[in-house]
């Protein structure tokens, strides 16, 4: 049964230094933004990408993606003042496919996060298929911040893609917004009203998020050093 992909661009460009929003900097042959968005659209079980944006961004956003989107469509909507609520404005859009079982599984990602990859997407979905939900988690041994999860013993820190089984996780927001709880990531809100079981999905520290100056070198360094 085929996956969304929920792809989060309604960010800023303060701490990178930008007068544009960051996931619309250049990277390589395409917008930061467009490198996920590309990613997936080639996944063969992927039904729907939907790009959450700023109020006002939404003509430049589909500009930047436009040229790199092929015979594919992708939705634009409106995200929320918070990323909960943008979250939850991605889930609505999807909420009657939801229903009707024509999607089993969502995935959300970080626009900010160019290089998680198709493999890293494919095995994230494939899990939360599995298990319920499914978190990329990088070992990261002393470290010891918010958004944490232990992977084989080991402290990790926590990435995107998150997914999800649809069916749960829809109602898991529905649930938080009669509470007015907000999560500070996708997995929060699953566990604390899904109450279903997260895989940890090992991945690496390639899976960089752009938010400072020095991320965006990097990145351009890691793409131009790609096969």
């Amino acid at each position: 049964m085929p996956a969304a992909v929920v792809i989060l661009a309604a960010g800023s460009g303060t701490r990178v230094g930008a007068e544009v929003n960051k996931v619309l900097l250049p990277l390589g042959d395409a917008p930061v933004l467009a490198w996920s968005v590309r990613d997936a659209l080639a996944l063969d079980d992927v039904r729907r990408v939907v790009v959450v944006v700023r109020d006002g961004e939404q003509a430049a956003v589909g500009e930047a993606l436009g040229p790199h989107l092929g015979d594919h469509e992708v939705l634009v909507v409106t995200g929320g003042d918070t990323r909960h609520r943008s979250e939850h404005a991605a889930l609505r859009v999807l909420a009657r496919e939801i229903e009707r079982g024509e999607i089993d599984v969502v995935a959300i990602h970080d626009g900010a996060r160019p290089l998680a990859g198709r493999d890293l997407l494919t095995t994230t979905v494939a899990a939360a298929r599995e298990h319920g939900g499914a978190i990329p988690v990088v070992p990261a041994p002393g470290l010891l911040t918010t958004g944490l999860d232990r992977l084989e013993g080991r402290l990790g820190t926590v990435q995107t893609p998150q997914a999800f089984r649809a069916g749960p996780l829809l109602a898991a927001y529905g649930a938080a917004a009669g509470d007015g709880f907000e999560g500070t990531d996708t997995a929060a809100c699953f566990v604390r009203y899904a109450g279903g079981d997260v895989a940890a999905v090992p991945s690496t520290p390639l899976n960089l998020k752009i938010t400072f100056p020095e991320d965006v070198a990097l990145a351009g360094r890691l793409v131009a050093a790609r096969p």
